[in-house]
């Protein structure tokens, strides 16, 4: 249940996360200060464009945050994670858990389900 809305669906889950590469590139971003964009497309081993696409809509949202700059003649960007995307991400892996959890709870005989919770 959420938040008394009802039992928690699949098709409830936020979208714009839950796609693979966007997924990546915010758990990639949640356990970092920053990125570079090579270095978000070496660790995703993506396209420059896949990258790029992805990487604007969740600017668009407000999830990331984009600097652009130069060293020297070499242009460099930069992303890191907004609170906004933060949040966005902490809903996100909460509703897959308690996703999760309902399946297991479904799927396992009451025994099994309390053993697995003492550990």
């Amino acid at each position: 249940m959420d938040g008394g809305r009802g039992p928690l669906e699949a098709r409830d889950l936020d979208g714009l996360i839950h796609q693979r590469t966007r997924l990546s590139i915010v758990s990639a971003l949640a356990v970092a200060d920053f990125l570079t964009f090579n270095d978000l497309k070496a660790a995703l081993r993506t396209t420059d464009g896949n990258l790029s696409v992805h990487a604007r809509k969740l600017e668009d949202a407000g999830y990331l945050r984009c600097t652009k700059s130069f060293e020297g003649r070499i242009p460099r960007t930069e992303y890191r994670l907004t609170a906004e995307g933060r949040r966005a991400l902490e809903s996100y892996l909460g509703h897959m858990e308690a996703l999760i959890d309902a399946t297991r709870g479904i799927a396992e005989p009451s025994s099994a389900r309390r053993k697995r919770r003492k550990r």
